[in-house]
């Protein structure tokens, strides 16, 4: 019992020295802190840019399947308009889905935005017009699922076919993929632990700069994982507090 006893003790010391190795000698929290909210930045923006983009790309891409037949046979400068856009649409989501977004992230850096010194800036364009791609795919199932007759609904009020995807369609929308769209969003956050490829101080990058400090690992990394975790958490109870809202609305 006493061997025991004296085993917790030295446990908790050595537990208590490492603790205050890691995040109490020189402000080493901080670093924690500042690096969480440059994570929470760089997801905040890129899911603004992704959302922007890839509603817009979705839109290309689900007109010209709703309505390929019968702007074929009309023919004209619409439909080759509507055809170049989707042919373009189609390969920068092939493009960005195929390369890793590691790789991306260092293009932006190295070479696309390279003049630009503002790194935040660069991995919010970067996972930014990464995000866009998936985002597309999960609205344009979305639009590919409302039924015809919303379309014909918005002309018998008046709407032309934008009008139409504004008001009646995209919101449907929106209500039908806000579970996907709460796992995009949770994914980004977590593609965002790459920043640390170019030199970005994100969370990840915060963690792995305290285990070179201090040569200890696994407090700083668990300090992260459990940031990473309670973020998602969050998140999830947010994303629900929205989707039952949004139901109740709808009685």
């Amino acid at each position: 019992m006493e061997a025991l006893k004296l085993w917790f003790i030295e446990t908790f010391t050595d537990l208590k020295d490492t603790f205050i190795l890691c995040f109490i000698d020189d402000d080493r929290w901080k670093w924690l802190v500042e690096g969480f909210g440059k994570s929470i930045i760089i997801t905040l923006g890129a899911i603004a840019i992704g959302l922007v983009c890839g509603i817009a790309l979705a839109a290309i891409r689900s007109s010209y399947d709703k309505n390929e037949e019968s702007l074929k046979l009309r023919g004209g400068f619409g439909y080759r308009a509507l055809k170049f856009c989707n042919g373009i649409a189609k390969l920068y989501i092939t493009v960005i889905r195929g390369i890793p977004v590691v790789v991306q992230l260092m293009i932006w850096y190295f070479v696309i935005l390279v003049a630009q010194d503002n790194d935040t800036l660069i991995a919010v364009v970067a996972f930014g017009f990464n995000s866009a791609a998936y985002v597309a795919e999960i609205f344009r199932g979305g639009i590919m699922s409302i039924d015809n007759g919303q379309f014909e609904a918005g002309r018998s009020l008046g709407f032309n076919y934008i009008q139409t995807m504004i008001h009646i369609v995209i919101p449907q929308t929106v209500k039908a993929t806000l579970p996907t769209l709460l796992n995009e969003v949770i994914a980004l956050l977590k593609e965002t632990s790459v920043a640390g490829y170019v030199a970005i101080t994100d969370l990840t990058k915060a963690g792995d700069l305290i285990r070179g400090r201090t040569f200890e690992a696994f407090m700083p990394l668990a300090a992260v994982a459990i940031i990473y975790l309670f973020t998602v958490v969050v998140l999830t109870k947010v994303f629900s507090i929205i989707e039952r809202r949004l139901r109740r609305n709808e009685r």
